[in-house]
C-alpha cells in the first residue's frame, strides 16, 4: 500500500487525508442524523400531556430543550405560548433557523472534499505527464521506466481522486436530503403544537 501511495507522488497526501475526513463526517451525520434524535417519537405528546396537567415548569422546558433539536423548537412555542398565533410561529420558526446550521454541521466540508478530490487527482496526473515528459528530454526514450513511471503516478493520482470524490458526493447528496426530510418532518410537528396551544388540536 505505501509503495501504492509513493507511487501516486505528494499529491496522495492530501487525498488520504480528504478521505479520512469524509469517511469521520460520514460517520459523525449518520449517527447523529438519526431520526431518533432529532425527532424523538411521543415527543409532542408528552408536551401536550404537560399542557393539560399545567405542569410546564423550567425544569420541564430545559428537559425539552436538550432533549433534541425538536424539542429546542417545541420549547420556544410552549415559552410563548400566551402570545397570539403569529408571535407563537414567529417565535418558533426563528428557533427552527438556529437548528437548521446544527443538522448542517460539516456537510459543506463533505461536499467541498468531494469537488476538490477530483481536481487533486488531476493536478497528480499533470505532475506525472510533467515528470515523464522531463524524464524523456534528460534520458531520451532509451529507458521505459520513466515513461511508465509518470504514466504510474498519472493513473494512480486520478483513480485516487475518484475513488474519495464518488462516496463523498454520493453521501453528501445522501445526508442533504435526510436534512431536508427531516427539517420538513419538525416544521409539521410545530405546526401541530401551535394548533395544540390554540385549542385547534386533540390528542392523537
Amino acid at each position: 500500500m505505501f509503495e501504492l501511495i509513493k507511487a501516486g507522488g505528494w499529491v496522495m497526501w492530501p487525498l488520504i487525508l480528504c478521505s479520512v475526513a469524509a469517511l469521520a463526517i460520514i460517520g459523525e451525520r449518520l449517527w447523529t442524523l438519526q431520526k431518533k434524535n432529532i425527532i424523538p417519537p411521543e415527543l409532542l405528546n408528552q408536551v401536550q400531556q404537560w399542557l393539560e396537567r399545567k405542569e410546564i415548569d423550567e425544569s420541564r422546558l430545559t428537559l425539552l430543550r436538550e432533549s433534541s433539536p425538536l424539542g429546542r423548537i417545541l420549547a420556544t412555542g410552549v415559552v410563548n405560548r400566551q402570545h397570539d398565533h403569529e408571535v407563537i410561529k414567529e417565535a418558533i420558526e426563528d428557533a427552527g433557523r438556529h437548528v437548521v446550521p446544527e443538522l448542517d454541521r460539516y456537510l459543506n466540508t463533505l461536499g467541498t472534499i468531494a469537488a476538490i478530490s477530483p481536481f487533486l487527482g488531476l493536478l497528480g496526473t499533470v505532475l506525472g505527464m510533467i515528470q515523464m515528459f522531463a524524464g524523456i528530454g534528460s534520458h531520451g526514450l532509451g529507458d521505459p521506466s520513466i515513461v511508465a513511471g509518470g504514466i504510474s503516478q498519472a493513473l494512480i493520482a486520478t483513480a485516487s481522486g475518484l475513488a474519495v470524490a464518488i462516496p463523498s458526493l454520493m453521501a453528501y447528496r445522501y445526508l442533504r436530503g435526510r436534512v431536508d426530510v427531516l427539517l420538513v418532518e419538525m416544521e409539521q410537528e410545530a405546526l401541530k403544537l401551535v394548533e395544540i396551544l390554540r385549542g385547534k388540536r386533540e390528542r392523537s
